[in-house]
């Protein structure tokens, strides 16, 4: 059984500006320090093409698209989206790039070239909205990616896990109500975007977690509440929105996790796929992890979880 694994040097292009905490170097280390250890070694290398413009609307409001697309700057610009979104002359193409490394990565592994995947890239995306950018994000790769999986390769379920400490908010409002998808979202409550205690839709679990608690809550409530809504809903393939912004050093929350708590989430949904009908099948996308040490410790860790007994 193969490991994927992609990532492209055009998202350390995208730069949102000195300071800000979506930085280029958030790919660049998780990928020098998967080299450094080794680990890359251990899995499979996939390129990507950059995502269609037809490929997007999958997920996001025509008339948005076309907007993002005419406000693409030149070399040497820079233009906001939302107060926290900016796009320089890299990022449509880091963008589009991230939304087609999601898509590769599902063609591999229904088409059994891979089992699971994980995908460096930014931005991320889980709080673009269909109509509009928000919190770093432009285009919302894993709604799109689990759109694709329906849409062009007619799977019927497909379950979204979103452990980022912030809560995917557009992914919800992109696939609320949609019977082939369900959405297991756990973050941390109140902190931005302040949605989620709520569910859009019956096709959500949320789990909402007061700040200052550790991974033992985290535990708890996934144990008892997603994993079991998980396996009675059979997906057929696994889509993992995975931020590591709730680790205790992170600067922007105030949960407590470590990198234990990620291995422990990503063996779990690995034991899951091979129960269900998903048969092994995960693809996994880089969301929020701001400190950029505990970022590339959570990422190794989180791969050596997905290396589990493969």
């Amino acid at each position: 059984m193969l490991v994927g694994y992609s990532y492209d040097p055009i998202y350390a292009r995208h730069d949102m500006g000195e300071g800000h905490p979506e930085c280029p170097e958030r790919v660049q280390l998780i990928d020098a320090h998967l080299r450094s250890i080794g680990l890359l070694e251990q899995l499979t290398s996939f390129s990507a093409k950059p995502a269609e413009r037809e490929d997007v609307l999958l997920a996001h409001e025509e008339s948005y698209v076309d907007r993002v697309f005419a406000l693409a700057p030149q070399a040497r610009e820079s233009v906001q989206l939302d107060a926290d979104t900016a796009m320089n002359e890299a990022s449509l193409p880091a963008v589009l790039m991230a939304v087609g490394a999601a898509i590769a990565a599902v063609n591999h592994v229904i088409d059994g070239r891979l089992n699971r995947a994980f995908c460096n890239i930014r931005p991320p995306g889980h709080h673009a909205e269909s109509n509009r950018a928000m919190g770093f994000c432009i285009f919302n790769s894993i709604a799109v990616a689990a759109r694709y999986a329906c849409m062009v390769r007619n799977l019927e379920r497909i379950a979204i896990v979103d452990w980022d400490v912030h809560h995917g908010n557009g992914t919800e409002e992109i696939l609320a109500g949609d019977s082939r998808v369900f959405m297991a979202h756990s973050f941390q409550s109140p902190l931005y975007p302040y949605s989620g205690v709520e569910a859009l839709g019956n096709n959500s679990c949320n789990m909402p977690l007061p700040p200052y608690s550790d991974g033992s809550k985290f535990r708890e409530r996934w144990t008892k509440e997603a994993i079991p809504a998980l396996e009675a809903f059979n997906p057929e393939l696994i889509l993992i929105s995975a931020g590591f912004d709730a680790h205790r050093d992170d600067p922007l929350a105030q949960l407590n996790w470590t990198e234990k708590d990620f291995t422990w989430a990503t063996e779990q949904l690995h034991q899951l796929s091979l129960r269900t009908a998903a048969q092994g099948r995960i693809v996994s996308l880089l969301e929020g992890g701001y400190n950029l040490k505990a970022l590339t410790l959570s990422v190794e860790a989180h791969i050596r979880g997905l290396l589990a007994n493969q």
